[in-house]
């Protein structure tokens, strides 16, 4: 039985962070979108203001699987919560337990901070992602469409509120 360890990220984790996710993209078929600047994400992520959290996940001493989350806010819950940005194990050490310990942690937090939910979206043809996560308990919001503002649009309705 491998030896998993969850770990808070540290600065010095950055490139690791970054490989973590530039390997991601290229499972989910998106590298052409990773524009990250490790200079802007060490900030990002361990400057005076931190807008995310990442866990590391090891497998036998070996970092094998990232977490990338932040809160939220329900108001119809009126508590906050987590929502999971990234998860990502490498293939290599994919069966051996570490993306259910990842979470696992991702719920233990999510309950140490008063949190009442962990959420995150999942592209529709990551079958194996879906099946595992159902395994886990987790249910779809099939009645929940997302959106997104990004680059033009985004500026463009910024400048409406001038």
């Amino acid at each position: 039985m491998p030896h998993l360890h969850i770990r808070s990220a540290q600065r010095d984790d950055v490139a690791l962070i970054i490989g973590f996710i530039r390997e991601l993209a290229d499972y989910e078929k998106l590298s052409d979108q990773v524009v990250v600047d490790p200079a802007q994400m060490s900030e990002h992520l361990f400057g005076a203001h931190p807008f995310a959290e990442v866990l590391i996940g090891e497998v036998d001493g070996t970092a094998a699987g990232f977490a990338l989350f932040f809160h939220n806010y329900s108001t119809f819950l009126g508590k906050p919560g987590i929502y999971l940005e990234d998860l990502y194990v490498r293939s290599s050490a994919r069966g051996t337990g570490l993306g259910s310990a990842l979470l696992g942690k991702l719920a233990s937090l999510a309950i140490a901070r008063g949190c009442g939910r962990l959420e995150w979206s999942v592209l529709d043809w990551n079958e194996p992602a879906i099946e595992f996560y159902k395994r886990l308990g987790a249910q779809p919001l099939d009645d929940w469409t997302q959106y997104r503002l990004t680059g033009p649009a985004l500026h463009d309705l910024s400048q409406k509120s001038a």
